[in-house]
């Protein structure tokens, strides 16, 4: 098994709590989505602050911030961008990487969402793609990467990813 699978196996309780509790938002109705938004605004500064302090050394591949897409489609609500959460993560490198693979693998959630946004809504958040072949190859160099670590490297991808998941919780928890 690879370790993407070992992964997704280990974080599929947390990935399916996230997409429950975002899914039950009506993005049709102008105040869900604005909710929807908010919540994720108060999340995503916080993860793309600690992907953005990754060591270039750790050889993470490339990724596209996307607060500056949240503060658009806010702003085209006549919502302010609200205090993020706080964030941080343990066992750096190792974590680094699960947040990583949490953000970008968000991107293809939110393109199975943005197709529930009512017409005249902004939507450059959930709308935002990756490049062709960005995500397959950020899985490759994950499986890559973890076939070459010890095993408390792997668990710390883990738990990386699980903090992720949680903060996106703790986040659309917060009214």
């Amino acid at each position: 098994m690879s370790f993407v699978a070992t992964l997704r196996a280990a974080t599929a309780i947390d990935h399916e709590r996230v997409d429950a509790a975002f899914g039950a938002m009506r993005l049709d109705e102008r105040d869900d989505y604005r909710r929807m938004l908010t919540a994720h605004a108060r999340a995503v500064p916080g993860v793309e602050a600690v992907l953005a302090r990754a060591d270039p050394a750790w050889g993470l591949p490339a990724w596209t911030p996307r607060t500056p897409l949240l503060v658009s489609d806010l702003t085209a609500l006549d919502v302010g961008m609200p205090d993020p959460l706080p964030f941080e993560l343990p066992s750096r490198e190792a974590a680094t990487w699960g947040a990583l693979y949490v953000a970008e693998g968000s991107r293809l959630g939110g393109q199975v969402l943005a197709r529930g946004i009512a017409a005249g809504l902004p939507h450059a958040y959930l709308s935002a793609r990756h490049a062709p072949g960005a995500w397959r190859a950020l899985l490759a160099s994950l499986d890559a990467r973890a076939a070459a670590a010890v095993p408390a490297w792997r668990e710390g991808v883990v738990d990386g990813a699980k903090a992720t998941f949680a903060l996106f919780m703790a986040a659309h928890a917060k009214r």
